[in-house]
């Protein structure tokens, strides 16, 4: 067994697809199986489950791919660590963030780049609970996510602050008077909503029925980039976080304010409190509390 097969375990894993992993891994599709193969002789186990394309893992596969991702996760710690004895932090920050929130991931990133410019940059747009799943499992160093699910006994976090929010629009297709729009107002527009289920649009319906108001968005969507394009075009309007770097002037696109507009839980960043834990992660984690003026919990 070598570190490579792990690394082709989790391509498929990630891929779904034996071609996508194979061309991820820089290797011909029967390379791929011949080493998948090779594994799963060594291992005693059938890991994948095999027709005319990938059938999913097995359960042993499963519980193996676990094992895979931990000792991976071990392995980049052990150069990230080594690097970080030289003065050095190289390697992948792998950063989960919810999709729609008062943090800019860009101005963190910058700062980190520019202190540590051998340092790449991962970035995923999840819930808060897929962010506290990659974070437990390694497939996350850490996580921009809503804290009120977060349990301290496994994870460090510190707050970033409440989510404030109000109504993104193109000012080429849409003018309103005045710096402040009622919730009234904004349910009578075609608005563009992220995906129900999404803390961020819980607790935008919450404000909308709390007011007695149950607005019928003409867009749902995922994708931060899909509402901003249907934005642009005049389709929709929006309610975005402000502080998130979209308030800075963009071309044609403008703000209006929301009376009492925030999002109830806390957004913070979180890092796992166990090991394996990668020197990446803890200096990155104590970077941003600088960002923010954390100061570190007492020993």
């Amino acid at each position: 067994m070598d570190i490579k097969q792990l690394k082709f375990l989790i391509a498929l894993d990630e891929t779904r697809h034996f071609g996508q992993a194979a061309a991820r891994c820089h290797i011909t599709q029967p390379t791929l199986s011949m080493r998948l193969r090779n594994l799963e002789d060594e291992l005693d186990l059938v890991l994948v489950n095999r027709g005319q394309r990938f059938e999913g893992f097995t359960q042993a596969g499963e519980r193996v791919l676990a094992w895979a991702r931990t000792l991976l996760a071990a392995h980049d710690g052990l150069f990230a660590e080594a690097a970080a004895c030289r003065g050095q932090l190289v390697g992948s920050l792998r950063l989960g963030l919810v999709p729609l929130s008062s943090f800019n991931p860009v101005n963190y990133i910058q700062g980190l780049s520019a202190t540590y410019p051998e340092l790449k940059f991962s970035l995923s747009s999840l819930s808060s609970n897929e962010i506290i799943e990659g974070l437990g499992n390694n497939q996350l160093d850490l996580g921009v996510c809503y804290l009120d699910h977060v349990n301290p006994n496994y994870f460090e976090f510190f707050e970033i602050g409440e989510t404030r929010v109000g109504l993104l629009y193109d000012n080429r297709h849409f003018h309103f008077e005045g710096s402040e729009m009622s919730w009234e107002d904004a349910a009578e527009l075609p608005l563009g909503m992220i995906t129900t289920g999404m803390h961020y649009r819980k607790s935008i319906d919450l404000s909308f029925r709390s007011r007695g108001l149950n607005p019928q968005p003409i867009l749902e969507s995922d994708s931060t980039y899909q509402l901003l394009q249907a934005i642009h075009q005049g389709f929709c309007c929006s309610i975005m976080p402000l502080d998130s770097g979209l308030e800075q002037p963009i071309e044609h696109l403008s703000f209006m304010q929301l009376p009492d507009a925030s999002v109830l839980a806390p957004l913070g960043l979180v890092m796992r409190k166990t090991e394996p834990r990668s020197a990446i992660a803890e200096k990155c984690f104590a970077e941003a509390r600088k960002l923010f003026g954390v100061e570190a919990p007492a020993e």
